[in-house]
């Protein structure tokens, strides 16, 4: 008889338990936003963080509280943007296409070495080496790929000693950028045509011995564009793209050939 009592308080308590589990649940619980489950399946998966929010998930998070724009994934684009805009009730703004660019032309056959470097091939290893590395301009590119192993889209691979970005492949996400430890990559427009490939801020003496195709600060591309969209600072031309029209004048007079 004792065993059977014991089983029906088992049971009502149970019941009650249970009921109480049920009811705290349902005061309890966090209100879901459907949309970013919905906005969430748009995105690529990627996880590259290039919209600034730790991966895909927080992206999606944040645009279904208003806190990241609807076109915030670079590997989406544009495209992937209107579709999450009409879940959220907004209007897209086009963003300009951007891919990766590294400023730095300096190849094997160009660039000179001060020694033979054997040992761990990794650019950020190279600020414990004497010099930062074999080549003798310490601005360059080092070649040993560390923006390489960080692209999650091989879209950037070492050529001939240097590093170049595949403008198809590349996404934009900026990892690349991030890891060079040269600060050698940039971002630019899509559509843009005309570079420097060089990131040196020696004197023009330094330059010439150490790499053939080095800018040497001389100015005749400034003084040439025709928009005032390059200038010369610290001995180094850039680029003001959203002046630069691509004329290709800066080119042309360019005595070392470093404006691509």
């Amino acid at each position: 008889m004792v065993i059977v009592y014991s089983i029906i308080v088992i049971a009502v308590l149970g019941i009650i338990f249970g009921i109480g589990l049920s009811i705290a649940a349902q005061k309890l619980a966090v209100p879901v936003d459907d949309r970013v489950e919905q906005v969430r399946e748009l995105l690529p998966g990627a996880n590259c963080g290039g919209c600034g929010f730790p991966g895909c998930d927080g992206l999606a998070a944040a645009i279904a509280k208003g806190e990241a724009p609807v076109n915030g994934c670079p590997v989406g684009g544009d495209a992937v943007g209107k579709v999450i805009a009409g879940i959220m009730g907004q209007e897209v703004v086009e963003t300009v296409r951007q891919t990766a660019f590294v400023k730095c032309t300096g190849t094997c056959e160009k660039t000179k070495s001060d020694f033979v470097y054997t040992g761990v091939e990794d650019c950020e290893m190279m600020a414990f080496i004497p010099g930062g590395g074999a080549k003798s301009c310490s601005y360059g590119c080092m070649g040993f790929g560390s923006c390489v192993k960080a692209c999650p889209f091989d879209a950037i691979h070492i050529i001939n000693g240097v590093a170049v970005a595949d403008k198809e492949k590349c996404k934009a996400c900026g990892k690349c950028v991030a890891k060079c430890p040269n600060h050698l990559i940039e971002l630019v427009p899509y559509t843009q045509t005309t570079f420097v490939g060089c990131s040196s801020h020696d004197k023009g003496k330094a330059v010439t011995s150490a790499c053939e195709v080095g800018c040497i600060g001389c100015k005749k591309c400034e003084k040439t564009c025709p928009n005032g969209a390059i200038t010369v600072t610290d001995f180094c031309a850039h680029i003001d793209y959203e002046k630069c029209t691509n004329c290709g004048a800066c080119k042309e007079v360019c005595p070392r050939g470093v404006i691509l």
